[in-house]
């Protein structure tokens, strides 16, 4: 008994008079930043497919640059990773810089090599797929600066047909038993 008290005396406090001591504290690591959170470059939607870069062509003209490939690849992907978009349209979109009829035909050149890419390149259903080129009409941007003009020249995507599930509960006022219809439509 005597060794066991004299064992947990030896395990109390310590009082350090006229002495100093070095305390030496453990302060956890700074947590880790978290990375940010990127921004899709290609996400849906209620009634478009939107990139969030260019799709790059050559100038003048309706080939599409290498440095689009990987960009296209990703709305392939977003197409064919949601069957429920049955029907797509590539809006190609130009600036009012030049001749109206050059810039119309040219923006329907370039939205159908992007429309042949995404089948071509994407193995994205062509029936699902249709494409139109608006020229300068719809410019989302002022045509009168540079930066606008830049803004106009873009293609865009358009769901124009998609499936969705619509859920009607009703319920009988005499029972209060509900009933729950689930039908897929297309609109």
């Amino acid at each position: 008994m005597l060794v066991m008290a004299l064992a947990l005396t030896a395990c109390g406090p310590r009082v350090f008079e006229g002495a100093s001591a070095k305390v030496i504290a453990s302060v956890p690591p700074p947590a880790a930043a978290e990375a940010p959170e990127e921004e899709p470059r290609v996400e849906i939607t209620d009634d478009k497919v939107v990139i969030h870069e260019k799709i790059q062509f050559d100038y003048n003209k309706a080939t599409i640059r290498p440095e689009s490939d990987e960009l296209l690849a990703e709305v392939a992907k977003v197409i064919n990773d949601n069957p429920r978009i049955k029907k797509l349209r590539v809006e190609g979109h130009a600036s009012a810089e030049g001749d109206h009829d050059h810039n119309l035909k040219l923006s329907q050149r370039r939205a159908k090599a992007v429309l042949d890419h995404l089948v071509a390149r994407g193995r994205v259903d062509p029936a699902r797929l249709e494409s139109e080129g608006y020229g300068p009409d719809r410019p989302i941007a002022d045509n009168e600066t540079e930066a606008g003009r830049e803004a106009n020249r873009r293609v865009e995507f358009t769901i124009l047909e998609q499936e969705y599930v619509e859920t009607t509960t009703t319920v009988d006022p005499a029972t209060g038993e509900e009933t729950v219809k689930t039908q897929a439509k297309v609109e």
